[in-house]
């Protein structure tokens, strides 16, 4: 992805996602398949034992996977819409500090685009790791996409 790519996925995402904004998510690196996004340390995302609340977590790692949306299939958005169809979400254990989201695409962006081509209402899966600043794995999540054609 070149640098104007990334830079329209990153101001395009952000502005588009109100919420993201409002935790304070930022990009740390975005490419074609996979986006690294960080939620920074706030005690006003804490829960009751200190850390980042799991809703702030579960955005954090949302919003990476939508962002690998923009990158890989904005150029279909004029036909598709894509949204989450299916959320898994492990915590492992007790994040502290900054969280750090790295979503990856596990399906061939070509076969997705070929079943839209066909008519269809492709699923696929983005697979997301949370970790802390020192990479300590802290979560995993699976978000299951769809892109359902715009019959309009």
């Amino acid at each position: 992805m070149d640098a104007g790519t990334a830079e329209f996925v990153k101001s395009g995402f952000l502005a588009a996602v109100p919420f993201a904004r409002h935790l304070g998510i930022g990009f740390v690196e975005v490419e074609h398949g996979r986006a690294i996004m960080r939620l920074p340390d706030d005690a006003n995302h804490h829960n009751h034992i200190g850390g980042p609340h799991t809703g702030a977590m579960f955005t954090l790692a949302e919003s990476a996977s939508g962002a690998i949306i923009i990158g890989d299939f904005g150029d279909q958005l004029n036909r598709a819409v894509p949204f989450p169809s299916r959320v898994e979400i492990d915590f492992l254990q007790i994040a502290l500090g900054e969280v750090i989201a790295e979503a990856t695409l596990t399906h061939p962006r070509e076969q997705v685009v070929a079943e839209l081509d066909a008519g269809k209402r492709p699923e696929f899966p983005i697979e997301v790791e949370l970790r802390t600043e020192d990479g300590t794995v802290t979560g995993r999540m699976t978000v299951t996409w769809t892109l359902k054609p715009d019959r309009g």
